[in-house]
């Protein structure tokens, strides 16, 4: 029983990690874009290719990642989700900021640090509060 639920979340970390990975770059494309072309300062560029990166994992999860939902109710839902997507934005923007401005890494190579970091917060607290059973 207890290796049948190990595989079970390894499966869905794998296909989370694979959905991560389409909504990384949506979120790093609109990002570098906004920065490059558009000219914007990339504390403004971060939360808005993060949005766009959100949506992405969250169409991604209810569809494909994981087996259980925890609420009936889709809008509750999407509501904690972005709720934990904020938090995980607010560790986002800490990262980037002490990566460019304390470290002075490049912005690019601060996004991907700060990716790694978010993963693991979203997919342990999305998996904990809302795609599990009681």
């Amino acid at each position: 029983m207890m290796g049948s639920a190990l595989r079970s979340m390894a499966g869905e970390g794998v296909r989370y990690l694979a959905a991560s990975a389409l909504a990384l770059a949506v979120d790093f494309g609109t990002y570098v874009a906004l920065i490059r072309l558009g000219g914007v300062h990339y504390l403004i560029a971060a939360p808005i290719a993060f949005a766009l990166g959100l949506g992405v994992i969250y169409l991604l999860s209810i569809g494909w990642v994981f087996g259980a939902r925890r609420l009936a109710d889709s809008r509750l839902e999407f509501a904690i989700f972005a709720v934990v997507g904020i938090a995980g934005m607010g560790l986002n923007q800490l990262v980037l900021h002490a990566g460019v401005e304390r470290f002075l890494f490049s912005f690019e190579f601060a996004k991907l640090v700060s990716a790694a970091a978010v993963f693991c917060f979203n997919f342990v607290a999305r998996k904990a509060l809302l795609f599990t059973k009681y």
